[in-house]
């Protein structure tokens, strides 16, 4: 689900925007410093033990997983029983040469009886590092446990129930976890790993071939075929849809992106100038502000992308040319972010994503989520110049996804195996090779659309996201190609922030936008 980002900045700090490389699922405050080579060998001896313990050999080979796995279940989804099978499976990763180098783990939903006549839908998370365990077990998978939403906590019981906002009664699910993260996992070394799996261009080559192999696997080539992606699994989304088109010979009917990192080369280059990163993060700083007072509306947040568009961006080009600009800047700043006067004053009216997240909620102690600006939790050091603490969504997920997806694998599925299931892998994250920041996604988005000119596209965002703001999408929406057919490429924007689908009205508004899309 997530796109890593760096931890925020203190409120003298410039926008972590500026820093967003290919970095996650959007994870703002992972404070993923480098670490000295002691940590590094204590790691390293760290990871050996976790590997013994999980059954790999001192040559370094790991026991073979479960073969696949198939349960009958039933859930009740928009009020009515649906009977299905879930499936826990793996697919072979091979090389150029024909070496096996790899295993990929995916969880599937089929409803029985479809056949070629039902559409098929296959769905990405993103990090680099996050398993599907997010649209999964949050969003559109049969079964769901809570998470993500104010009150959430990380010592609430997984228990998983029956997910009325599924997709599974308008298409079957397959959820696929890259290498490195849930249970799958790259057979070759460290560095061979690397180069075949932890980058932006192996990585789409290969879960594009998974999703082929897939489709002939289960005889289901002649479905239609649908793409899902969030946040980093956003920029995977389009990407694979035209590796299958172009070069895979796959036709896909659709394209869901859910909190996409869309576009890197947007918000990748120099602060200094481009006003893009103040004008993407500012509609999401003030959507927070107006939900906390009960003002959210689709109106009051269109007369906010219209200044934004206008006079935001007019007088915060002007800079220090018109003291009356910026004067007029920060007086409309503040009204629009609820902030200190004199704090966005002394900003200039630039106000960076950290610097809004912990003093929008300082007065309470608390400090807020990058996902959602209005899921807080306790400052433990509310002392401190700058911020030390973790985001209070992301620390509050990895328990309750990992252990309902682990126990739901291995205990309902009976897919036995004791190796370590990786909801989020930081290692990965870490490990990988984020290219040069470019418009990939946008660019492999228009093509693909251009060449089929029945193919839909659906991108969906929460208002309070901070990590992936929605108004980077809407000015990217709003250059893109007519294709001769108004709307094929449609932005949804619903309450909440990354993971909108945890409110129960912004999961339903999800679903009948996605029907449209599935029902044409």
């Amino acid at each position: 689900m997530y796109r890593y980002t760096k931890a925020p900045s203190s409120s003298q700090g410039t926008p972590s925007l500026r820093h967003r490389t290919l970095i996650a699922a959007s994870l703002a405050a992972l404070l993923l410093a480098p670490q000295a080579p002691a940590q590094d060998k204590k790691a390293d001896a760290a990871e050996k033990d976790d590997a013994k313990a999980e059954g790999k050999s001192d040559k370094g080979e790991w026991p073979p997983l479960p073969a696949d796995k198939t349960i009958a279940q039933t859930a009740v989804i928009g009020g009515k029983p649906i009977r299905y099978q879930a499936t826990v499976g793996k697919l072979p990763v091979y090389d150029g040469k024909g070496k096996k180098i790899g295993e990929v783990v995916y969880t599937a939903y089929v409803v029985p009886g479809g056949g070629a006549q039902r559409p098929v839908t296959f769905a990405f998370n993103g990090g680099p590092g996050a398993s599907s365990v997010y649209l999964n077990l949050g969003a559109v998978g049969p079964k769901r446990v809570q998470f993500g939403d104010k009150g959430d906590a990380p010592s609430d019981a997984p228990l998983l129930v029956d997910n009325p906002a599924s997709w599974l009664d308008m298409t079957d699910l397959v959820f696929i976890d890259p290498i490195g993260t849930g249970f799958s996992r790259s057979l070759v070394d460290e560095d061979a790993t690397k180069k075949a799996f932890y980058a932006t261009e192996p990585d789409v080559k290969y879960l594009s071939r998974i999703v082929y192999d897939w489709l002939v696997k289960n005889e289901r080539l002649r479905s239609a075929k649908f793409v899902m992606g969030e946040s980093y699994g956003g920029y995977r989304a389009p990407r694979i849809a035209y590796e299958l088109q172009t070069q895979l010979g796959v036709g896909v009917n659709g394209i869901v992106m859910v909190s996409p990192y869309l576009d890197p080369a947007a918000t990748s280059g120099s602060d200094a100038l481009s006003p893009l990163p103040w004008m993407i993060n500012l509609p999401s700083m003030a959507a927070g502000h107006l939900e906390r007072q009960g003002k959210l509306t689709p109106q009051a947040m269109a007369q906010v992308e219209a200044y934004t568009r206008g006079a935001f961006a007019t007088d915060l080009l002007a800079g220090r040319s018109d003291p009356q600009a910026t004067a007029r800047l920060s007086a409309r700043v503040t009204e629009l972010t609820g902030l200190d006067p004199k704090l966005v004053s002394r900003l200039d009216g630039r106000v960076d994503e950290g610097t809004y997240l912990r003093e929008v909620h300082r007065d309470d102690g608390k400090v807020g989520s990058v996902y959602d600006s209005n899921v807080d939790a306790f400052d433990p050091f509310p002392n401190s110049a700058e911020r030390k603490s973790g985001d209070p969504i992301l620390e509050g997920i990895i328990a309750p996804t990992t252990s309902a997806m682990v126990d739901f694998i291995t205990r309902e599925v009976g897919w036995k195996t004791n190796a370590r299931y990786n909801a989020l892998s930081y290692a990965v994250n870490m490990a990988w090779d984020r290219g040069t920041p470019d418009d990939a996604p946008v660019s492999d988005l228009r093509k693909a659309v251009a060449n089929d000119p029945k193919m839909g596209v659906l991108i969906v965002h929460g208002y309070n996201d901070l990590s992936c703001p929605y108004f980077g999408s809407r000015l990217i929406v709003d250059q893109m190609p007519r294709y001769g057919v108004e709307q094929r490429v449609k932005l949804g924007v619903y309450p909440g922030g990354h993971m909108f689908y945890s409110r129960k009205a912004s999961a339903e508004a999800f679903k009948a936008d996605a029907r449209a899309l599935y029902v044409r």
